[in-house]
């Protein structure tokens, strides 16, 4: 690295920014002992505030009372800032209470700052023989050429017959406790290592997250050109080194006979007289790996919900603009309709043209002749009753429509049945059908066929009518009667 790579991680890494903290003696202390040692993934804001409070007094106690004179919340603010970038501060699903987690930063900083005191013993022995095999992995297991694996899996077959018949013969070669602690060590290191590194795969994917989400509010492209470009990227995730190494790591600890292997070897290594001090977060380090790893593939699916969802409303909205632009066409042609005089263009009495063959006109059928009666009318005796000329029922269409004039004083449209609620029908069919043929200069007429209305009315002899009638609605405006059927 240069000297501008060196500068620019000063001022922008977040671990080395912990390093330079006024308190940084604090943070590495308390949070490494919560998210480091116990392995905590995830806890309450006010359970580890609680615990802060409890660091702090005895602190206090010890260094003084104005060693740290803020509260334990307003600490954990701070640290959970963007600007500090130590803890994630977040609300999980369905939970209204804030939680936090430690970020990669963090176990950088605490990692690094265990790694300086003098160590009493450094084993390099083991990390000679790892190295010798992992170099044996890569290069036979990217190997091509048949004859040469082969000849690779004899010469471990015949170091395995080898040991074999020396065990046989009695010689057996145990490794020292020396040897035993070397690599014992190693071990400790690559195990917690993988904690941290599981909490660094969580976060990166994170960002890969995010960086999606930018793009995605901030495309200008067509829906189809977003969803390939979506889905492509949300593949790579998976498909990227870090997503394919992470995946093959997980399915590998999920197999139970793997599981069932390693604490038995987990065991046995802690049962030897040369362990003298076994670490205790080893003991239960792969149930740990498992509760890390699903946390990481928990993330990764609400990740995956989360933009699904973020998807939808994004088509939601596009799919309400389009509607608003069409609502848009609606009304304009319909005030281009009532007012074709200032508008361009030109009048279409259809859209197509109506043809009238001339052989499917009928021919001329004269009319039979009628035959008229010229004899003058005679008188007759009979009586008639005239008094049923004055039963004969008279619609007050003015009535009706003083009606729907009140009715619309306080509405600017009002239906048929709700001017029947506060005037019902007196005169049976013939006013009903006085209120569908009303003209006023107060208001307009619509007549929708596509939907029916139930209109009911007791007749003279007490029975209850009901009639099925297109909607009906009276709008306040100018005089003029739209129909739509």
């Amino acid at each position: 690295m240069d000297y501008d790579d060196i500068e620019r991680l000063r001022q922008d890494s977040a671990a080395w920014r912990l390093l330079r903290a006024d308190h940084a003696a604090l943070i590495l202390s308390f949070l490494g002992r919560v998210f480091v040692d116990e392995n905590v993934r995830s806890i309450l804001f006010a359970s580890l505030a609680e615990r802060l409070e409890e660091t702090l007094y005895g602190l206090n106690g010890q260094l003084g009372e104005d060693t740290f004179p803020r509260s334990a919340k307003a600490y954990l603010d701070d640290w959970s800032a963007p600007s500090a970038g130590w803890l994630r501060k977040y609300y999980p699903p369905g939970s209204t209470d804030a939680h936090l987690d430690a970020t990669p930063a963090l176990e950088r900083a605490v990692g690094w700052v265990r790694a300086l005191p003098q160590r009493s013993f450094v084993g390099t022995e083991s990390r000679l023989s790892t190295a010798f095999d992992l170099l044996r992995q890569i290069a036979f297991g990217g190997e091509t050429d048949r004859d040469v694996r082969l000849e690779e899996l004899h010469r471990r077959r015949a170091e395995l017959d080898e040991e074999i018949a020396a065990l046989n013969e009695g010689h057996v070669e145990l490794m020292d406790a020396t040897a035993i602690r070397d690599r014992y060590q190693q071990f400790v290191m690559t195990a917690t290592g993988l904690l941290s590194d599981f909490r660094e795969v969580e976060d990166n994917f994170r960002v890969l997250d995010r960086r999606l989400r930018e793009r995605v509010a901030t495309w200008e492209g067509s829906k189809g050109d977003l969803l390939d470009d979506v889905l492509g990227d949300r593949g790579a995730i998976a498909e990227s080194d870090q997503g394919r190494s992470f995946h093959a790591f997980y399915d590998f600890l999920l197999v139970r006979s793997r599981q069932e292997e390693f604490a038995d070897l987990l065991a046995r290594v802690h049962a030897l007289d040369a362990i003298e001090e076994a670490d205790p977060r080893i003991r239960r380090v792969h149930f740990d790996w498992l509760d890390a790893g699903e946390r990481t593939q928990a993330t990764v699916r609400l990740l995956s919900e989360q933009l699904r969802r973020f998807l939808d409303d994004r088509a939601w909205l596009e799919n309400r603009r389009v509607m608003d632009v069409l609502r848009s066409i609606e009304s304009h042609s319909l005030a281009l309709r009532d007012n074709p005089g200032g508008a361009p263009g030109y009048d279409l009495d259809a859209t197509g043209p109506s043809i009238a063959l001339p052989f499917e006109r009928p021919l001329y059928s004269p009319r039979p002749a009628l035959a008229l009666d010229t004899s003058p009318a005679v008188a007759g005796d009979a009586e008639l009753d005239v008094s049923i000329l004055f039963e004969q029922t008279f619609i007050d269409r003015e009535r009706l429509a003083s009606e729907v004039r009140r009715a619309l004083a306080q509405r600017s449209q009002v239906a048929l049945s709700e001017v029947l609620k506060t005037a019902p029908l007196e005169h049976g069919l013939a006013e009903l059908v006085g209120y569908f043929s009303l003209t006023d200069p107060a208001f307009q007429t619509i007549i929708d066929g596509d939907t029916r209305d139930s209109v009911s009315w007791t007749d003279p002899e007490g029975r209850i009518r009901v009639a099925r009638v297109p909607g009906l609605t009276y709008l306040r405006g100018p005089a003029s009667e739209r129909r739509t059927s």
